[in-house]
């Protein structure tokens, strides 16, 4: 479509790039009624909003379709990360491609004197971080004595990292006859107040509503057993076999792990977190952009600002810490009216917060199981079907060789090679310790439990010591997923755990007498300072051992508690964590 309400030169350049039509908070800021005014903008990640304030402050720049002579700068655009500004910074560099513009970016990371030889040969629009604008600032290398529109991208963000101080700095040194367009995803607070002094009369757009949850992205939600978690990523990123997907992790640490095990797998994967230099960055993003990778595993500040067009899968392996942060994340799939697939894997005792956060978002998830090796396997036959069979020209020397393997082999024989050197070049997906629920029973066909589930005596437990978990029947509790969970934080075997007993709200275990101090020690290790894991999961001494009796086929005990298998006084417990005794029920 033809944009002849925009400066020729933008439109040009938005007809080049195939837009069609223009986002809703694009088409807010250009409106009759925003013309000239300052903005405080709600618009999620995702939507357009780099184009947006470009289109937005061009009056403010242009005359007759061009620049005048670069001196000081016009524009100034603030962005919370290096990723965020650079990105930015190639945006406008294609949508004033036709106008002259002079374009500078001023980021932490990169070479500053050569920002600053940059900045004195004269630009039109600078973008820069925070730090390194006040930097150039108090250095006498930035001028804003000319500035006509200043632009804060993503301010709630910034004021999270904790940019105050630098942003009104920046501010304060520009004329108060600019222009001031504030973006953000949320207007809190700390935002409303920051408008209220930097901005005048200021119209506000919100596109929230409309943009909420990403109409172009697919939610799921896959719960796992904890101890299957990376083992769940490999058969995602197997399974859907997407061109570029992006896992997101809390931490340096996790990243660096997960990081190295995909590496071990045979996946083309790179890594994105606070310890790489901007150089390690550049190469990481490039290695995508370039198909040389096809998965990112990054922290969260790390992705903030990456736009990757083959993006198509997000994978939140560690459960965002809020709704904003669910979608900031997720919005790196979804863009640019391109289809994407956002999966968040939910330990079993995590669930009710997952649940309550996607209410708060109003995101509707489809919520299933991790998907097995047996899936994966059958989805590669289908993949591997349509590759062989899809419609392709072949030359003269490639019909030559399939007749001479014709003449010495089998056609089945052919085939099959082919279809094991396809195999040979994936890696190989991984059998799940917990495979989901299990296959349900026809009426009147008896159930058999195993003896730790039945909470059953077990040969060598009767000197033991009951401990105690802080899940139950309510939270999923299972002993497909506790077993190992207990082996990984007491780091003992199977074979030294005995009756495991799941009630509706805690579920009940013994360990043999001789070895529950080195239990309770390993496990104190692996809590942290709240006496949990990184799923809430806290393990704690039973006060006086079992609480309550296992189920009999007649029905619940009548005669009161049972005494449990482990002898009064053999075992000092100390409480470690968070748990303290309760007096028994």
């Amino acid at each position: 479509m033809a944009f002849d309400h925009l400066p020729p030169a933008l439109a040009d350049a938005l007809g080049a790039r195939d837009y069609q039509t223009l986002t809703p908070v694009q088409s807010q800021v250009i409106e009759a009624g925003a013309h000239g005014r300052d903005l405080l903008v709600s618009a999620q990640t995702g939507s357009g909003k780099t184009v947006a304030f470009g289109l937005a402050m061009a009056d403010e720049l242009l005359a007759d379709g061009r620049l005048p002579f670069a001196s000081a700068p016009l524009a100034l655009i603030v962005a919370p990360t290096r990723e965020l500004a650079l990105q930015v910074s190639r945006e406008l560099g294609w949508l004033y491609a036709a106008t002259g513009a002079r374009i500078a970016t001023c980021v932490g990371g990169m070479d500053a004197s050569r920002e600053r030889r940059a900045l004195n040969q004269g630009v039109h629009i600078v973008v820069g971080t925070p730090g390194r604008l006040r930097d150039h600032l108090e250095r006498g290398a930035l001028d804003l004595a000319a500035l006509r529109v200043a632009v804060l991208d993503e301010a709630d963000e910034m004021l999270d990292m904790g940019f105050r101080e630098d942003l009104e700095e920046i501010l304060d040194a520009t004329p108060e006859t600019r222009r001031t367009l504030l973006f953000s995803a949320t207007i809190p607070k700390p935002i409303a107040q920051l408008a209220k002094r930097y901005q005048r009369d200021a119209l506000r757009i919100s596109t929230v509503g409309e943009d909420r949850g990403h109409g172009d992205i697919a939610y799921q939600v896959v719960t796992v057993a904890p101890a299957d978690i990376e083992s769940a990523v490999i058969n995602l990123l197997r399974l859907h076999d997407a061109e570029t997907a992006m896992l997101f992790c809390a931490t340096r640490d996790n990243v660096r792990r997960l990081h190295a095990r995909l590496v071990n797998r045979g996946f083309a994967a790179v890594a994105l977190s606070g310890e790489h230099s901007q150089n390690e960055r550049n190469q990481a993003l490039q290695a995508l952009r370039d198909r040389r990778a096809r998965v990112c595993v990054a922290t969260d500040v790390a992705a903030r600002g990456i736009d990757l067009p083959s993006l198509s899968l997000v994978v939140h392996v560690e459960i965002p810490r809020d709704a904003e942060t669910l979608q900031h994340r997720s919005g790196r799939t979804g863009r640019a009216g391109k289809k994407g697939t956002a999966v968040l894997i939910v330990p079993y005792p995590r669930r009710r917060r997952v649940d309550a956060m996607l209410r708060g978002a109003r995101i509707d998830a489809e919520w299933t199981g991790a998907p097995t090796a047996d899936d994966v396997r059958a989805r590669d036959r289908e993949r591997l079907i349509e590759a062989l069979l899809a419609p392709i020209e072949h030359d003269e020397e490639d019909i030559e060789l399939g007749r001479r393997l014709l003449a010495e082999r089998a056609p089945e024989e052919i085939a099959a090679a082919l279809v094991r050197a396809h195999r040979a070049t994936m890696p190989l997906p991984e059998e799940l310790i917990d495979n989901g629920p299990p296959p349900r029973r026809e009426r009147g066909e008896r159930a058999e439990r195993e003896p730790r589930e039945r909470g059953g005596h077990r040969d060598g437990f009767d000197d033991s010591v009951w401990f105690r978990l802080n899940i139950g029947r309510r939270h999923n509790a299972d002993p497909r997923w506790i077993l190992p969970l207990l082996c990984r934080r007491g780091h003992v075997t199977k074979h030294e755990i005995g009756a495991i007993r799941i009630g509706p709200n805690e579920t009940l275990f013994n360990i043999p007498l001789a070895i529950a101090d080195r239990f309770a020690e390993a496990v104190e290790r692996s809590a942290n300072k709240d006496g949990e894991d990184d799923n809430g999961v806290a393990i704690t001494p039973a006060p006086g051992g079992a609480t309550w009796p296992p189920r009999r086929e007649g029905g619940p005990r009548k005669d009161g508690p049972r005494k449990p298998h482990g002898k009064p006084g053999g075992f000092k417990a100390k409480p470690f964590g968070k748990g303290k005794p309760r007096a028994p029920r």
